[in-house]
């Protein structure tokens, strides 16, 4: 049988190990596949440098757009990342007949639908699990392995840099800067990390888990973000005394009046397995109806285990090359017919348990003021610690809350900084028990 001819776009770390593992596993990949899979064609801005890399292996070109319209190639491999020339290259490979696979998690989270309608129209494919959580195969898992599960809700570690930083703050007792410094020097983190550290890159990730578990259009724009920029040392100083450690989530809950889209820094019980997951490992769980609770972890970054996932896909799309479209995995999990648009909750709508720290003038009767409030807005109170302050008369009080209403915390909130007895700011930060 003739083999299955694969263009890259781009030769990069991703780009770069997926042709290695297609070289290396090339048998293993054919006995899998059922035929061979081989990367004939690659586009690269440094032809020197992808010409050593390849040898005489692949042709290398400067165009991609010579690769998305050549009519050998079988499967597009998108992995030159940004979501304007990445698009115009996704949608010409689908004009042309041609099968998409791509790491590309901004361009499905901006672009997913368009791409998604016009593969459905052309009877192609457009594969993307190196897209979320890289090497986990998170999204085969919740799209083929749940699809008997209604699924409740999908929580995840779903960004390495921060997962890092926040396991280095905690262990080293360092500030946010400094360790984002060694993030950056260790390779980490970009020279500009604000897509990673503002919870960006979560949010279109998560976008993309929340559209395959809930059967909904791609919303992006209707995520909330929060990152770690602002997160004080001194929070996750309280939070491990308090028998949590803080991790940046990403959380989608399926509710009777809407999706909660949602990525912020997070209080995890210490004794939960998310809690512990460290350094720049990735975690994803999800909770279905009949299945319970399901954790996938592993590497959600780099060469070979990104690399993993785009292979993964080529395998499957050379496996359903010459199927009819309709007896394909639909590219949302859902069929195209039955995806439903339902609407994305606003964060004052969730419900959750709250830290709140505060600095305040230590002298009687200021406490009674602050649970009077919260008392008023619905808040009831687990736990309270009050530490002294550097500053003499000051002191910082810690509440751990029950579940209440995001916008009832809000009013709170506001009452409370009102007080002439409160110093600061509210820091709030959202609890999640997860199973």
């Amino acid at each position: 049988m003739e083999p299955i001819r694969v263009g890259l776009l781009g030769l990069g770390v991703v780009g770069g190990g997926t042709f290695k593992v297609l070289a290396r596993n090339a048998e293993e990949i054919a006995r899998r596949a059922g035929r061979h899979i081989v990367a004939t064609k690659v586009s690269a801005r440094d032809l020197a440098k992808a010409k050593a890399r390849v040898g005489e292996a692949a042709e290398v070109v400067a165009d991609p757009f010579q690769i998305v319209r050549d009519p050998e190639i079988d499967i597009v491999v998108e992995l030159i990342g940004g979501d304007t020339l990445a698009r115009e290259l996704v949608l010409e490979a689908i004009a042309h007949g041609k099968h998409v696979v791509t790491a590309n998690k901004a361009l499905l989270a901006k672009h997913g639908n368009e791409i998604f309608a016009r593969a459905s129209e052309q009877g192609v494919m457009v594969a993307f699990e190196a897209a979320v959580a890289g090497g986990i195969p998170i999204i085969k898992a919740i799209r083929e392995g749940l699809s008997a599960n209604q699924i409740e809700w999908v929580a995840g570690i779903i960004n390495g840099t921060t997962n890092f930083i926040l396991s280095e703050m905690r262990t080293r007792g360092q500030p946010f800067s400094e360790v984002l410094a060694e993030a950056q020097r260790l390779g980490y983190a970009e020279a500009d990390p604000t897509f990673d550290v503002e919870g960006v890159d979560a949010a279109h990730k998560l976008t993309l888990l929340s559209s395959i578990a809930f059967g909904v259009p791609i919303r992006f724009d209707k995520a909330h973000v929060e990152g770690i920029s602002q997160l004080a040392q001194e929070d996750i100083r309280y939070a491990e005394e308090l028998g949590y450690r803080i991790k940046l989530l990403g959380i989608t809950k399926a509710r009777p009046d809407g999706i909660e889209l949602r990525v912020h820094p997070t209080l995890v019980d210490a004794k939960r397995v998310m809690a512990n997951v460290e350094g720049a490992m990735n975690a994803v769980m999800v909770k279905g109806d009949a299945v319970g609770a399901t954790l996938y972890y592993g590497q959600g970054a780099g060469e070979e285990p990104t690399a993993s996932a785009v292979v993964a896909d080529l395998v499957d799309v050379t496996r359903l090359h010459t199927a009819d479209p309709e007896h394909r995995v639909p590219h949302l999990a859902f069929q195209p017919e039955a995806i439903t648009d339902r609407p994305i909750l606003s964060i004052e709508d969730i419900t959750t348990s709250y830290y709140l720290r505060l600095a305040v003038t230590d002298q009687p009767g200021v406490l009674a003021d602050i649970t009077r409030i919260l008392a008023e807005a619905s808040i009831s109170i687990v736990s309270m610690i009050q530490k002294p302050r550097a500053d003499a008369g000051q002191a910082d009080i810690i509440f751990l809350t029950h579940e209440a209403l995001e916008r009832n915390v809000n009013v709170a909130i506001a009452h409370i900084e009102a007080l002439p007895t409160v110093l600061s700011k509210v820091t709030r930060l959202r609890i999640e028990n997860l199973a």
